[in-house]
């Protein structure tokens, strides 16, 4: 036999040989691979994507309110001014601030320069004094001898008319000096009523011209927040009505409308209302938000943590039943309106499923359409 004949034929047979082994084996081992059946499983429901507990809203009694801003300001301001002319400020006896009452002396004139004119008005009222006695005396034995005829009737006329001339003398003189006492009085400065010094310009040296300010006092310490409303809102406002005013430090005070301005402004179509607040509760100049206490209202509330706001908007979580056999729940995001607040509680105006059920917290995190499930507190 020829070994070299036969040799190319055996070597390729042996390679078929095992390559159709490997074959075998790679399908042997595809075969073990036996997958386990699944089990076939009953789906009440979509797995919940949270855990809720639900409240549905509440009927609370609120305050009606009316929103406006404005300036706090003195009730009444009192301009504080010299009446005396070309006199030297001598003394200041009130501050910045200060409580006082009326008729209280604020300041002090020096007073050298009248108590001269007053002395020199008294000497003057002592001249025409005598003066009169004498022109009285002459006058009067005149009017007894002028039968006789030992005085001319021209005589006559020139003691009785000097008589007159002396009394109006003494009317000037007396009248001069009055006007010497009032300045004397003038020099003090007194508070016109009681009130707290606003403004305090005087200086101690100066010399002041009439009229001219050195102090500035709120009366009674009273003042008021002045309230922009438009004309469409002012309607709803009432002497006597209640205010809520906030301060800008956050604090809340009390007011009562005093008085509803009798026309609207012609540029800005806005209307003030005065209300008058506690005197220590604020400062005049400041700006202030606060709400008019138009009533009471009976409202649909939902705490303040059940409320979800997005882009914007404020929504609740509206908490509704698959269907009868499922035992979780889908949610149904609902657009609101909110109201007015007290405490944790908010006004929804317009929700109209009042009897449904709501998410009580977690909502932000919820999206319509998702499955919850439903805890009992």
């Amino acid at each position: 036999m020829n070994f070299k004949k036969w040799m190319p034929i055996a070597v390729i047979a042996g390679l078929l040989s095992v390559g159709l082994l490997i074959a075998g084996l790679v399908y042997y081992k595809t075969e073990q691979k036996v997958e386990k059946p699944v089990e076939n499983k009953t789906v009440d429901s979509p797995q919940a994507s949270l855990t809720v507990t639900t409240i549905k809203p509440e009927y609370t009694l609120l305050n009606k309110t009316l929103s406006a801003n404005g300036n706090i300001a003195a009730w009444q301001e009192s301009s504080i001014s010299s009446e005396v002319n070309g006199l030297l400020l001598h003394e200041i006896k009130v501050n910045l601030g200060d409580h006082v009452k009326r008729g209280q002396v604020l300041a002090l004139f020096a007073a050298s320069t009248i108590e001269a004119d007053l002395a020199e008005a008294e000497a003057k009222v002592a001249e025409a004094k005598v003066l009169l006695l004498e022109a009285t005396n002459n006058a009067g034995r005149a009017r007894s001898i002028q039968d006789s005829g030992a005085l001319s009737k021209q005589q006559i006329e020139q003691y009785l008319t000097a008589e007159a001339s002396a009394k109006a003398r003494l009317n000037a003189a007396q009248a001069s000096l009055h006007v010497q006492t009032i300045k004397l009085k003038q020099i003090k400065v007194m508070a016109p009523d009681d009130g707290i010094i606003s403004l305090n310009p005087a200086t101690v040296g100066t010399v002041y011209a009439p009229g001219q300010e050195l102090f500035r006092l709120i009366r009674k310490g009273r003042i008021e927040w002045r309230a922009d409303l438009t004309a469409a809102d002012i309607a709803h406002i009432k002497t006597g009505m209640k205010a809520q005013i906030t301060l800008p430090d956050g604090g809340v005070t009390q007011g009562v409308v005093r008085l509803v301005a009798p026309i609207v402004d012609a540029k800005t179509r806005n209307a003030v209302v005065f209300v008058d607040m506690p005197a220590a509760s604020a400062k005049t100049g400041m700006f202030a938000r606060g709400k008019f206490i138009l009533g009471e209202t009976n409202s649909l509330t939902l705490p303040n943590d059940a409320i979800v706001m997005r882009d914007g908007f404020a929504y609740v979580m509206q908490v509704e039943p698959l269907n009868k056999t499922q035992a979780n729940q889908h949610i149904k995001q609902i657009k609101v309106k909110l109201g007015q607040r007290m405490g944790d509680r908010v006004e929804l105006l317009d929700l109209d499923a009042s009897e449904a059920d709501y998410v009580e917290n977690g909502g932000a995190f919820l999206a319509d359409g998702d499955s919850v499930r439903v805890v009992v507190k």
